[in-house]
């Protein structure tokens, strides 16, 4: 079950045999099924979690009980709610499967065990971590400067099964428009092709 773990670890730090068996101990395997929360809102998130298998969304819910997808997670990719996971504090969102899901739990007190046993660990999070806030930003900047065709060209770019694999409406959602316009954005699309 770590094999896609290791694969991303391997493409930012070079970890022996003996870390990867060490760094497996610190991982907690869980299966969700599809439509099983892994974090909702209110909780206090107690773990990130890396995706092997599957995919899950991260989103919240206004008071007039629209749904806000603030991110998807496919195989290799991580998800939870960060500033619940430092602070301890409630979460405002909710994480759940879209799929059924093999997932590797990460705490915090386990996080911090394995970057002192295994300081390379350390480099890696942090480049995670800068890699995030970069594509925050550039989907930030996206939100307001590029039309809606553009940021759907740019989410089926960065991640192609994105069509097949999440609901139109929800891919509307995460892209801050109605699933109407996703339609015609898509039906224009193939027409081009």
């Amino acid at each position: 079950m770590f094999e896609l773990l290791f694969t991303k670890f391997d493409e930012k730090v070079q970890l022996t045999e003996e870390e990867k068996e060490l760094a497996k101990t610190f991982f907690l395997p869980k299966k969700l099924r599809k439509r099983q929360y892994l974090l909702q809102e209110g909780d206090i998130s107690k773990y990130v979690a890396f995706v092997e298998k599957g995919t899950l969304r991260s989103y919240t819910v206004d008071e007039r009980g629209v749904e806000h997808i603030i991110q998807f997670a496919f195989e290799g990719w991580w998800i939870g709610d960060m500033y619940s996971f430092i602070t301890n504090e409630p979460s405002t969102y909710n994480i759940d499967a879209l799929e059924d899901c093999e997932l590797l739990l990460l705490s915090q007190q386990a996080e911090e065990q394995m970057f002192e046993k295994i300081p390379k660990m350390e480099r890696f999070f942090r480049i995670l971590v800068q890699n995030s806030l970069i594509a925050t930003q550039r989907r930030l900047v996206g939100s307001l400067s590029q039309t809606a065709e553009e940021r759907y060209n740019d989410l089926v770019a960065s991640c192609p099964t994105i069509p097949q694999r999440v609901p139109q409406h929800m891919m509307a959602s995460f892209l801050g428009i109605t699933p109407e316009t996703l339609s015609r954005i898509r039906k224009q699309a193939s027409l081009k092709k």
